[in-house]
């Protein structure tokens, strides 16, 4: 048989790429066609994403990529755009990391109190989620609600683009604190509570659901075949969970990106007293399965530090910031990743120097002395994660898969190994566009069901393991850790 061709349209953070997926029945291939930058814009003192060149990405990808069968999109979560009657967008999807929705939070819980929103939806509270973004257009653009006749998370946009079919995918749909966990529909309750129309939401469609053919627009204007867009795991995290290559129903996974997800998989979601008081998330999966995680600050540290430092004209890469990081002593100083002074961009080894003097810690001076510190914080943060599913679960795990960007930092996971006290797989690393491909496959009948496209993953990909040292300095660290951040 001809292989199966599937192309892959991630968009991340800070860049996106295009992925062509081969399968011939028994192995899977994918192969970089094109990889793009994802700069956000400020005009004034709104912080937009540039979806329309995003746009053009897409379309060159189009070109690039050759024969292929079905098309995937899968983004970042929380952030959408407005269309009108006529399907026009009315302005450029604003980012997350935009200022607009400080204070939501409060604002939020004089209408509908925290705990039983949380009850209704199950999401990790943060004020960068989709309601809170719409709280805010409320009371601060009333008239650009007014104007708008449909939202389309950053997905089902892209989709949209595509085929001119307009829905919602329910894994991107859980990322927006507007979701019944339960039903996985829009929540009534929260609707109501913040004053949103209901006209602007679509109907949600199951994970690999096809959406349509491309526009007959695009074809012509391109000249490439009809491939069919399959509405994959809209929300990256998603994508990543379907390429976990875990054997066992119990695992606990680390989607270790620009942010670190960590967490477990459920056959329905989590929202006891326990979850609420940890701040745990449940996203929409595959097959109906419920991701119960934790939302971290995650490379996004690393990247940060390493872009201020090219401005100050030194360049290093990765590897050199890891070997620094390996140079320098452990355990001395630490953050806590989520502080929401390390959210916006800038100077973070400014930021992480006055939060160790403000508790009273070593500051770090030296470039490895302050990239251990990241380091160490970010391995002491998934110790503290891991323990509150553990709490909410009721059950141990003894294995930690990491998939995505952060499976090739060795120094990140021999550290998460020993703070989590946990065997360390890393890998995948490519995990969201093996991911969005299988789910593809998936769509389109090729592959059986989750279990199936998991040992696909597991034939194709050997990861690296790490075993924990157990040592009384990573538990005394751990302890200093949770003094210094107040966790």
């Amino acid at each position: 048989m001809s292989a199966l061709g599937c192309l892959c349209l991630d968009f991340g953070a800070s860049g996106g790429r295009a992925i062509l997926g081969r399968f011939d029945g028994e192995r899977l291939a994918l192969d970089e066609v094109r990889r793009f930058p994802n700069d956000p814009v400020f005009v004034g003192d709104t912080l937009y994403w540039d979806v329309l060149r995003l746009f053009y990405e897409v379309q060159q990808s189009l070109l690039q990529a050759g024969r292929f069968d079905s098309v995937g999109v899968d983004t970042w979560g929380v952030d959408f755009g407005l269309l009108d009657r006529g399907g026009r967008l009315l302005e450029n999807p604003v980012h997350y990391r935009d200022a607009r929705t400080a204070g939501m939070l409060e604002q939020a819980f004089l209408r509908l109190p925290r705990e039983p929103f949380y009850r209704e939806t199950g999401n990790q509270f943060m004020e960068i989620n989709t309601a809170f973004q719409l709280l805010a257009l409320r009371e601060q653009r009333p008239e650009l609600l007014e104007a708008a006749d449909t939202l389309l998370l950053m997905p089902d946009l892209i989709n949209f683009f595509l085929t001119g079919e307009k829905q919602a995918e329910t894994s991107i749909a859980s990322t927006t604190q507007l979701l019944d966990a339960r039903t996985h529909t829009w929540s009534d309750r929260v609707l109501d509570a913040l004053e949103l129309p209901r006209r602007l939401f679509p109907p949600i469609v199951p994970t690999a659901t096809p959406v349509g053919p491309l526009r007959v627009s695009i074809r012509e204007r391109l000249g490439v075949i009809g491939a069919q867009v399959v509405a994959v795991a809209g929300h990256d995290t998603q994508c990543a969970m379907a390429c976990v290559p875990a054997q066992t129903e119990d695992f606990l996974f680390l989607s270790c990106g620009t942010w670190s997800l960590l967490g477990t998989e459920l056959s329905e979601p989590c929202v006891s007293p326990e979850a609420y008081r940890c701040n745990l998330t449940n996203e929409c999966g595959y097959g109906g399965k419920t991701s119960f995680l934790k939302n971290i600050i995650g490379l996004w540290l690393l990247q940060e530090t390493r872009r201020r430092w090219q401005q100050e004209g030194e360049a290093l890469s990765y590897a050199d910031m890891e070997a620094l990081a390996r140079g320098a002593k452990p355990y001395v100083c630490f953050v806590d990743p989520d502080d929401p002074r390390f959210v916006p961009a800038g100077d973070i080894p400014g930021r992480v120097r006055a939060y160790c003097a403000e508790t009273n810690q070593p500051v770090p001076e030296s470039k490895g002395q302050l990239l251990r510190c990241l380091y160490d914080s970010l391995a002491m943060k998934y110790r503290y994660a891991a323990r509150q599913v553990e709490r909410c679960t009721h059950k141990r795990y003894d294995a930690l898969h990491i998939v995505g960007g952060g499976a090739r930092d060795a120094l990140l996971c021999a550290l998460t190994a020993d703070a989590c006290q946990k065997t360390v797989y890393a890998g995948p690393a490519e995990a969201t566009a093996c991911g969005n491909v299988l789910l593809q496959l998936l769509a389109c009948g090729q592959l059986r069901d989750l279990a199936d496209a998991r040992a696909l993953v597991r034939a194709s990909v050997r990861p690296a393991v790490f075993t924990p040292q157990a040592t009384a300095q990573v538990d005394a660290a751990y302890e200093r850790f949770l003094e210094v951040t107040g966790l």
